[in-house]
C-alpha cells in the first residue's frame, strides 16, 4: 500500500498524520527514493553476474575468493570514491560487505556442485 508524504504507516494498518513536508524536502526525498531504487537494481544485476562467476569458478575448480583481485578492486574503488567526493573508507567498507556476500554465494555454489577448494 502506497502512502502519501503526509502519512506514515502505523501499527494495525492505520495511518498517522504528520506535518506537511516542505516541497523542496519532498523533491529531495523523491530523488533519494529514485537513487535507492537504482542502487537496488544495480546490486541485483551485480549479484546475477557474480552468481554466474561462482558457477564458472566451481566448474573450473577455482577458489571462491580471489584476494589479489579484491585488493586491486579496493584500491580502484577507493580512488574512484575519492575522486567522486565519497569517503574512501566508507566505499571500502561497502565493497567489503558486498564481496563477503559474493564469496559466501560462491562457497554455496561450490558446495552444491561437489567441488572442493
Amino acid at each position: 500500500m502506497a502512502h502519501g508524504w503526509n502519512e506514515l504507516p502505523a501499527v494495525g494498518g492505520e495511518t498517522a498524520s504528520r506535518q506537511e513536508v516542505p516541497p523542496q524536502l519532498a523533491e529531495y526525498r523523491a530523488t533519494i527514493d529514485n537513487l535507492d531504487a537504482a542502487l537496488v537494481h544495480l546490486l541485483a544485476e551485480r549479484f546475477r553476474c557474480t552468481q554466474r562467476v561462482g558457477h564458472l569458478k566451481a566448474e573450473l575448480d577455482m577458489p571462491p575468493a580471489d584476494p589479489t583481485r579484491e585488493a586491486i578492486q579496493v584500491a580502484r574503488l577507493r580512488a574512484l570514491a575519492h575522486d567522486s567526493g565519497l569517503d574512501p573508507v566508507f566505499a571500502e567498507k561497502f565493497f567489503s560487505f558486498i564481496v563477503a556476500e559474493v564469496i559466501h554465494h560462491h562457497e554455496q555454489i561450490r558446495a552444491e556442485s561437489g567441488s572442493a577448494a
